[in-house]
């Protein structure tokens, strides 16, 4: 994050602090805000914070701190004209929260329109469990959820500022280095698809189902706008496990911003409804979709081996894969008898869905 934080202090924040809060207006705030805040200190004032950390310029410690040594330019180029420079905890996290949430809109908004041109299928429209305006309903559960949610994550951005996370910048890929992204691939993947299993069937205890996982599961049939439709509490919990790897495991930064968009990527497709593949191995958008027809299966993010050593896989019906039966009214109807079993199961009466019941011509 501090990759994409360094890009937009040099091209747009810098000046936007330095217009809001000049240093001019130091003599103006409360000697309390001074200390509280750590205002006009920080990067301006070298010599305190290498004395705060026991640190001297040379170290390791500094290069890690953000703000200390940019990555775009030297630092003697930099000019720092605001009560809060790069390196202040307040300024990182109003920074992190805009940054996070803005991006957050757009991988959704993109790769959202970009599989529902492509890749989703829009029979689903004609499934008697789509909702009314769902595709409405979806988007603005999202998009209201992803600035709370950003909030929430600008902690784990913070602890990475401040140099404490396992991230690093430099690989020589021409000594091996190609070797430790394969094994920073794997071990990520197995990682957060175990994590993500366990949350995920933590969200489906009874209690904090109802609490905090039933909105995303209004959608008993998807559209690609209902993978980031989450309460965001439920989101964040969800995506604790990519914040907790590179805080365990070395994980270059690159990479991470990489894996970060393919997840976002991967998300939005295993809900567009296509159902291209049925790999016995990969958690993909049929065992997804088994999910929410079926609600205490295939809780997985990636692949379904942790559904199977925990004994909640189920295979994907044939009539999933056969465009002549998605539309056919006697499969649907048998369908949808056995999700409402299952549904009864899970919420008992208590179910504030409004379905918009269509005939079946």
């Amino acid at each position: 994050m501090d990759l994409v934080l360094e890009v937009a202090d040099s091209l747009v924040l810098d000046k936007v602090y330095s217009k809001l809060l000049p240093t001019s207006l130091a003599a103006d705030v409360p000697a309390k805000w001074h200390q509280m805040l750590n205002i006009n200190s920080g990067v301006q004032n070298v010599t305190m914070l290498l004395q705060s950390l026991n640190a001297n310029p040379d170290s390791r410690v500094c290069q890690d701190i953000y703000g200390y040594t940019p990555y775009l330019m030297d630092m003697s180029e930099l000019t720092f004209n605001s009560l809060l420079p790069r390196s202040n905890l307040v300024r990182e996290v109003i920074s992190s929260w805009i940054l996070t949430t803005v991006f957050g809109w757009l991988l959704y908004l993109f790769f959202g329109t970009l599989s529902y041109f492509t890749l989703f299928d829009k029979s689903v429209f004609n499934h008697p469990r789509y909702l009314k305006n769902q595709m409405y309903l979806e988007i603005k559960l999202a998009m209201t959820s992803i600035p709370i949610m950003s909030i929430l994550t600008c902690f784990w951005f913070v602890i990475e500022f401040k140099g404490y996370s396992k991230l690093y910048t430099v690989l020589d890929l021409s000594n091996g280095g190609w070797k430790q992204l394969v094994f920073e691939l794997v071990s990520f993947i197995m990682f957060t698809d175990c994590a993500i299993y366990l949350a995920h069937r933590w969200l489906h205890w009874p209690r904090v189902y109802k609490a905090l996982h039933k909105p995303h599961h209004k959608w008993l049939v998807c559209t690609p706008f209902a993978s980031h439709a989450f309460h965001p509490i439920d989101g964040y919990f969800q995506s604790l496990p990519y914040h907790l790897y590179p805080m365990l495991m070395p994980l270059n930064k690159y990479f991470y911003l990489l894996l970060f968009t393919f997840v976002n990527f991967w998300s939005i497709m295993i809900h567009d409804a296509n159902h291209m593949s049925n790999n016995p191995y990969v958690n993909g958008t049929a065992c997804h979709t088994v999910h929410h027809l079926y609600f205490n299966y295939n809780y997985g993010q990636f692949t379904t081996l942790w559904d199977r050593l925990g004994g909640s896989y189920r295979r994907p019906e044939d009539d999933l894969f056969d465009p002549n039966l998605t539309k056919n009214k006697k499969a649907l109807e048998e369908q949808i008898k056995r999700m409402e079993v299952i549904k009864q199961e899970v919420e008992g009466n208590d179910d504030d869905r409004v379905y918009e019941e269509k005939k079946f011509k």
